[in-house]
This record gives structure tokens, C-alpha cells and sequence, in this order.
């Protein structure tokens, strides 16, 4: 079991040990709000990607938004947390292993309506035979290689029907549907590309489903799912269901892809001024990549934020960004080439705040949110951690 979330507390951000996990909760309504609007839109569903965050409270946040039914995990620790704090749908979104088999049949046997997701024959029969020695079944999504990214089947090739036959025949697996995720959409630079990739990843799924269903075998489930394809995607026929993580707190490679503005991001992390070079134009503080993680996402996009675009403790956007980091320091530079730090507006043990590259990657290097609403620290949410 995990610890309950701390008592609510009132409090300024100075009070804060840093480096901290700031969340803006407005923004996270507003940007679930959105979300869950455009998949209405298109009477879709979601089904939330909790990964992201690991929170029980920010689940809870983006399911009063509407329009979602269960949740999506990518550790079985997320699933297990999850779980103990209510949610019971659940889809694992990551390849199954045999070293999972017994932890997943457990949250089965508790109860969790947990759907599991798998690319090849090889682990398809190690599962049913796991199954057939310990019991259960295990209701199994085909992933689905829909645009080069990364795991999947060709939705086109002959091993999903194989794949898709093994599932339905074999006892102690079930066949129950197809997923994919379009994460070369992360590298499309305009809202034409967008859609072109959010419609690619919808129309290679759903025939891939039609090929299973014309070969006699059931394919209840259509799962499809991005941040930027979820958001730019104009037609659901054929489709379940749509997971997408990020947009609840967005990031700089999100509004690099312009699928949110950095007014959007809900996201931050709180740091402390604890030394200069003044030689070098740089200020120095006490978050480095163990608070921002290492994620150097938005190098290859159209604007280099380096390891985070930089706030003053009010949320307004200054003209720097944190341009290098070790392992607790981070080097803050000036965003523009020439322009100088006056270090005397960024006295030694002034805060500021660090917009992430990757909140997921970010999110993940902490054990709790401090939460915000209207500058001020109201709450501190713990989540979980871990594999």
C-alpha cells in the first residue's frame, strides 16, 4: 500500500525544500477539460495514460473532466497503486514479460479488470502456458507497429492473424482487441503532419481489427493513443477507445509540436539560486538532471530549451533557459546569444522555476507534488514510484 497524500497545507513556495515538483492545478483542469471536450466532440472515450504523473489525486482530476473510462499503467506498480486506491480498469500498455506473469495474475485474482498487451507468438504461448499451470486468463491487446516508431506487429502482415489465432484458441489468454501507439508524431512540426500521422494511426488500427474480425476472431477492443494525435485526430469511427498521458500537464516538446502553448504547461520545477559565474553569464542552482531527468527532447525541435525553459516563482516567463546540468546543479543561461545575467535580480537563495522537456520524465524523479493554485501551496499529493 502507498501513504495517503499529506494533509492540505497553506503555504508560500519559499517554504519548499528544493529542488520540488511544482503542479498548477488550474492548468491541469483546464487541460483535461480540453481533452476530454475534443474526444466528446468526436463521441469517443478516453482512457487516460497515468504514467505521466503516477497520482492518484491527478487521475481523479482528469476523470471529472469526463469522458474517460479506466486507466492506462506502464509499470505494474502503477497498476498496483492504482488499484489499492479504486481504479479497477486497467490496461498495462507495455509489452508483457515472463518475470510479470505472477504479478499481473495477482491483481487478476484481487479482482482488477487488468487487459495486457503483447507483439509476438513466442510470449502469446509462454503466457497461456504460465496460465495453464497457475490458472486465470488473461485478456490480451495485439500491439500494432503503425507508423516505424518502435514494438508491434505490421497490421498488414501475417503474424497478427497468427498471433490473433493463438490468443483466441489457446486457454488461459483472450483475445481482446488491438493497440498502437503513434509516437513518430512526436517529430511533426505542423498541424497538416499532425493529422496526417493522428489519421494514419487510426485507419492502419482499425483495418487491422476489420482483418481479424473477417478471419472469424473477435476484436472487442480499438485502442489508438498520443497526446498530439489524440488532440488532432477529426473522426473516431471504428475506435473504442483513445489514450493519451501528457496533455494533463503538458511539456516544452509538447509546445514545440504546437499541440499547447507554454501557458499551458502545468508542470514545473521549484530550484534555489545558490551560486554565479559571472565570467561565464551563468547562474548556478541546486537542481540538476536528478530534478529535470536527462530528457534533452526539445534538442532536435525547432526551439532548443536545453534542460528547461525558466519562470520566476509567479509563472512569468524569463529570458533564460537552463542550459546545462550535473548531477545536483543546474548552469542557467541567458536564451538568447549576447545577451548578459544581471545576477543582481537573482539574489543567492532566490527561487525560480524550471519548465520541463519531458514531464514524464521529470514527474518521475520525485516521490510527491507540491500542488499550486493561484501561486500558493495548497496541497502535496504523494504517487507512486517504481517498477
Amino acid at each position: 500500500m502507498y501513504a495517503q497524500s499529506q494533509p492540505a497545507l497553506t503555504s508560500t513556495l519559499a517554504r519548499l525544500p528544493t529542488p520540488a515538483l511544482l503542479l498548477d492545478r488550474d492548468r491541469l483542469r483546464a487541460n483535461a477539460r480540453r481533452l476530454a471536450g475534443h474526444i466528446a466532440s468526436l463521441r469517443g472515450v478516453l482512457r487516460p495514460h497515468v504514467k505521466t504523473h503516477k497520482c492518484v489525486e491527478v487521475a481523479r482530476e482528469v476523470e471529472a473532466a469526463g469522458h474517460a473510462r479506466g486507466i492506462t499503467v506502464s509499470t505494474l506498480q502503477e497498476a498496483e497503486y492504482f488499484f489499492d486506491s479504486g481504479f479497477d480498469d486497467i490496461f498495462y500498455a507495455v509489452g508483457l514479460s515472463p518475470n510479470k506473469f505472477a504479478r499481473a495474475k495477482a491483481l487478476l485474482d484481487r479482482g482488477c479488470r487488468l487487459s495486457v498487451t503483447l507483439d509476438t507468438c513466442e510470449m502469446a504461448a509462454l503466457l497461456a502456458a504460465f496460465a495453464a499451470t497457475e490458472g486465470g486468463s488473461f485478456p490480451t491487446l495485439i500491439e500494432l507497429d503503425t507508423d516505424g516508431h518502435r514494438a508491434g506487429v505490421d497490421p498488414d502482415g501475417d503474424t497478427l492473424l497468427e498471433l490473433g489465432r493463438l490468443l483466441h484458441e489457446r486457454a488461459g489468454v483472450e483475445l481482446a482487441g488491438v493497440m498502437t501507439h503513434a509516437g513518430e508524431s512526436y517529430k511533426c512540426q505542423t498541424p497538416q503532419a499532425l493529422l496526417a500521422s493522428a489519421r494514419q494511426e487510426r485507419d492502419r488500427t482499425v483495418a487491422a481489427a476489420a482483418r481479424l474480425r473477417a478471419a472469424g476472431l473477435p476484436c472487442p477492443i480499438v485502442s489508438i493513443g498520443s497526446t498530439p494525435t489524440a488532440f488532432a485526430i477529426d473522426d473516431l469511427s471504428g475506435v473504442t477507445e483513445v489514450r493519451a498521458g501528457v496533455y494533463s500537464m503538458f511539456d516544452l516538446v509538447m509546445a514545440n509540436i504546437g499541440v499547447c502553448a507554454l501557458d499551458d504547461i502545468a508542470l514545473s520545477v521549484l530550484v534555489t539560486v545558490t551560486g554565479y559565474q559571472r565570467d561565464r553569464n551563468w547562474l548556478i542552482t541546486d537542481g540538476g538532471w536528478t530534478a529535470l531527468s536527462r530528457d534533452r527532447g526539445t534538442a532536435s525541435q525547432r526551439v532548443d530549451y536545453g534542460y528547461g525553459a525558466v519562470l520566476d516563482t509567479q509563472g512569468r516567463r524569463l529570458p533564460l533557459l537552463m542550459s546545462d546540468a550535473s548531477q545536483e546543479h543546474g548552469i542557467i543561461s541567458p536564451a538568447n546569444d549576447g545577451e548578459g545575467i544581471d545576477v543582481s535580480a537573482y539574489p543567492l537563495g532566490s527561487q525560480l522555476r524550471v519548465l520541463p522537456n519531458h514531464a514524464c520524465a521529470t514527474a518521475g524523479q520525485y516521490e510527491e507534488i507540491s500542488v499550486m493554485e493561484k501561486g500558493v501551496v495548497t496541497d502535496t499529493w504523494k504517487k507512486a514510484r517504481g517498477w
